[in-house]
């Protein structure tokens, strides 16, 4: 294996959250759902590992450049959450090469996958998904629209015990709405 350069702190016994995902942009949601995780699951960091999603279309994909530098500046000072572009380190763009990695490199850190209810739907649709739900425990913040996606989600009919469902205060960011917003035609000033 290469050697891989750790995004931050590695420590034996941290617990870390892995918050994977284009931030195509990086938008308030995305903080709740690292905060809800890091306060529900007691963790000590949490990873906002920036990629190109292969299940999404790179057409209208800001460069990855610039999602870094917006995704610094939401996260702003907060000294337990780290930005990084891990996955363009190692180039890859599937998470079960991520988390093979990470594993693999620092086996006494205990990482936890995080993800919003939105994308534990199609979490089936990653590749070796299994896998990832083997290796590491998923916490799942429950946001808004998709509240019900755990009831119809196949990671939950089968690695119920590896999920971890978060409720609470919902926020209801969404990236794909501020996309539309951004090139919705405006009226006349």
């Amino acid at each position: 294996m290469t050697w891989l350069r750790a995004p931050g702190p590695t420590a034996a016994g941290l617990r870390i959250g892995l918050l994977g995902g284009s931030f195509n942009p990086a938008h308030e949601g995305h903080l709740h759902v690292a905060e809800t995780a890091m306060k529900r699951l007691g963790l000590d960091y949490v990873w906002f590992l920036a990629s190109q999603n292969p299940l999404k279309d790179a057409a209208g994909m800001l460069p990855l450049k610039g999602r870094l530098a917006l995704l610094r500046a939401l996260v702003g000072r907060r000294p337990r959450f780290v930005v990084s572009d891990l996955e363009a380190e190692l180039g890859s763009r599937h998470t079960i090469d991520t988390v093979r990695a990470l594993t693999g490199r620092f086996p006494r850190v205990r990482f936890v996958w995080l993800m919003g209810s939105d994308n534990l739907e199609q979490f089936h649709r990653w590749r070796a998904w299994t896998e990832i739900a083997a290796r590491l425990p998923i916490g799942v913040v429950l946001r808004p629209g998709s509240t019900l996606a755990p009831l119809r989600a196949k990671a939950m009919k089968r690695f119920a015990r590896r999920i971890a469902l978060l409720d609470g205060r919902r926020n209801r960011a969404s990236a794909t709405a501020i996309r539309a917003r951004d090139v919705a035609p405006q009226g006349p000033a």
